[in-house]
Order: C-alpha cells, then structure tokens, then sequence
C-alpha cells in the first residue's frame, strides 16, 4: 500500500531527526570499531604475555594460583578465575572487595600447563582498552553504557524510517542506480542510498546488537533476581561460610559431571555472578557457537558439593551470542576482513549523508515530500 504524502512527511522528519541526532555516535562507534575486530589480533602483537612454547606440563593447583595472585597484594581477594579459550592461560582476577567494579580490578596471567606467572602489560590500559572503553561506555562507566542503548534505540528507528521513505524512490530506480549525468548532490545521494542499501543487513545486525551489549547489567540484574536467586533459594537463611572448601576439588567435581565441558571461568562466592554461599563455575562448549554459551554450575562453597547445573535463560544466551557476532568473531580471520569492509561503507555512508545535509538546498518540505512520493529526487 503506498503511502499518503502526509503520512510520508512524518516519516520523513522522524528519519531526518534520528539520523542526526546518532550521526555523530555512529561515526565514532564504527571509526572505534574497526580496529576493535581485530583486537585479539592487535592484543596478540603488542600485549599478549610471553608463553613458552615448551613446558613440561604438571598438575596445576587452583588454589595455589590464587594464593599467589593475592599475595602480589596483600589484603586483596580471589573474584574469578578465567581460561583463555585459545592459549593455554590462566588469569586470576584479584580486587581490593569483593564489592570492587572491573575498574578496581586486576588481571593476573598464569599458565595452565605449569601454574608459573606469566608477565605482560595491564589488560585495562594501552590504546585498544581505551578505544572499547570509548566504543562501549564513552569512558563514563555504566551510566555511558546505558545512554549508549538510548542511542541504539534511535538509530534502529533511523533506520526503519529511512526504509519508509526511500522505499517509493529505490522502486523507480535499478538497483544499485548511481546516476551520474545528473548534479553533484544527486550522485552523492544515490550513492549513500545505494550503499545505505546494500548495507541495510548488517548495519541491523550490528546495531541491534550493540543495543543488548549495552544492556548487559539489566540482563545480568534480571539473572540474579530470577535463575540465580532460584537456584542459591535453599541456602536463604544459612550464614556465608567461615572457611571456604578448595577451588580445585570444586572445578574437579563439575567436570566430572560435565565431561564434555570446558571450563571457562570460576567466580569466588560474593562476586557479582555467584551467591554469598557458592562457587559459580561456567562451562561452555567445544564449538565456534557452544563456546559462546555458559551453563552455570553452583557449588557448594563450605563442602565442596555441586548442588545445582542448568542453562541459561534465553534472554542472556542472546546476550551472549551477541557480543561475538556485534564483532565479526565468528568465523576467523574472513569474517573479520568482512566486517571491516562493511563498517568502511558504512563510515561512507554517514559522511554522505552529513554532506548531503549540511549542503542541503533551501527547498521546502513539502516539495521534497511530493518528489520522494513521485519516486523522484530532490535536490535539496
């Protein structure tokens, strides 16, 4: 059903004011962003620690290694434990309480295959830190974060506006129509909306997920107060305990129960993803996609006992599997290379469309509306 002029006049100036308002944004997600899809790569080269390629591998002692990651700082506490799902590395996350945020935290390396302490530059400092501190919470903290989903909220109706209104337009031209015996303007248009198109896809993509990246402490929030709190609900009433069973016999205890897991992190009991009276231990698959999803096993803090293993609910595997694909960390290095080219265009196509704007014609609204309508172009 076609459109009324006035109904396309609307549609018209809801695009024109969403798209300003996240133009800038959008620039400085996509000009971050490109270097971040190759931030494993980049990390690699320029802050990875130094790992032997020869270790004569021994049985690794959990507990060990957080008592030597705290005693780098006395006073501190044990909040997680993490594998590296590509290197053979181990990192133990120590902060001042258990309380702390990631900006308070530090970043231990170790290697599983020996427990012995690897040395390399803090993970939170150098230029790719900076660059997706800026990318993910413009170097405010959560409140950057959550105004960053009010930006993704707008430019998803951008874009569904700017579907609405070129849709008549695109249908009197061949697809990918660059007419070029016409102005300057005109070109400049037909290429942003060509390439506008063509990118339409993964421009989505990206943008609807970085929209539930940036909900991830809702998302978590929601966890605790439901799965969570479900399945620490018997130990409501007990005391925290006074002395906490081995880590180790509780990592080997769920993967005995889970042989085809791998274990991908252990939060310490009082951190933000387990209970005042557990172990949280995450286990992911053997897959590209498993090994984005973590089921959470809860053990026993004070007997070491595995008392709870489930999946997760959907709403926070979706924010797990979005956070890779928000990136192109899919499928290798292609992907990448795929992605980049993708964020290029779309860098054209937001200039285009700043130059298209700021050199605009005083022609009037109306006008505009009855040529867009006609399946014309205005030039201004």
């Amino acid at each position: 059903m076609a459109l009324s002029q006035k109904n396309i006049r609307r549609w018209y100036l809801v695009h024109k004011w969403t798209s300003l308002v996240v133009t800038a944004f959008l620039l400085m997600f996509c000009l971050t962003g490109l270097p971040l899809i190759f931030h494993h790569e980049i990390d690699d080269l320029t802050r990875a620690p130094v790992i032997a390629a020869q270790v004569e591998a021994r049985p690794v002692n959990l507990d060990a290694i957080g008592r030597r990651a705290v005693a780098e700082q006395p006073g501190w506490h044990m909040m997680f434990l993490t594998w590296d799902p590509d290197k053979p590395i181990v990192s133990a996350v120590i902060a001042p309480s258990m309380a702390a945020d990631e900006s308070q935290v530090k970043i231990l390396p170790f290697d599983a295959r020996s427990g012995e302490r690897l040395h390399a530059p803090p993970a939170d400092e150098g230029v790719m830190a900076f660059l997706l501190d800026l990318h993910s919470h413009l170097l405010l903290g959560i409140p950057g974060q959550l105004f960053l989903g009010l930006i993704g909220l707008v430019f998803m109706v951008a874009i569904v506006s700017g579907v609405v209104v070129y849709a008549p337009f695109m249908r009197k031209l061949a697809f990918g129509t660059v007419r070029k015996d016409r102005s300057k303007r005109v070109k400049w248009l037909d290429t942003h909306n060509m390439i506008g198109i063509v990118t339409l896809g993964w421009i989505s993509v990206v943008g609807l997920t970085g929209f539930i990246i940036t909900m991830t402490l809702p998302i978590t929030m929601i966890w605790q107060m439901d799965e969570l709190a479900e399945m620490a609900a018997p130990y409501k009433d007990a005391k925290p305990p006074a002395r906490l069973a081995p880590v180790d016999a509780a990592v080997a205890r769920v993967r005995a129960a889970v042989p085809d897991g791998r274990v991908s992190f252990v939060a310490w009991p009082g951190s933000q993803f387990s209970t005042q009276h557990h172990y949280m231990i995450g286990l992911s698959g053997k897959t590209p996609l498993t090994e984005r999803l973590i089921r959470p096993a809860l053990v026993d803090a004070a007997t070491g006992r595995l008392t709870d293993l489930r999946e997760m609910p959907w709403y926070v595997k979706t924010l797990f599997l979005s956070v890779p694909l928000h990136f192109g960390d899919y499928g290798g290095m292609p992907l990448k290379i795929i992605w980049a080219l993708l964020d290029i265009a779309a860098i054209i196509v937001l200039i285009s469309g700043l130059y298209l704007w700021l050199g605009r014609r005083r022609v009037p609204l109306d006008k505009r509306v009855a040529e867009l309508s006609a399946g014309g172009v205005t030039e201004g």
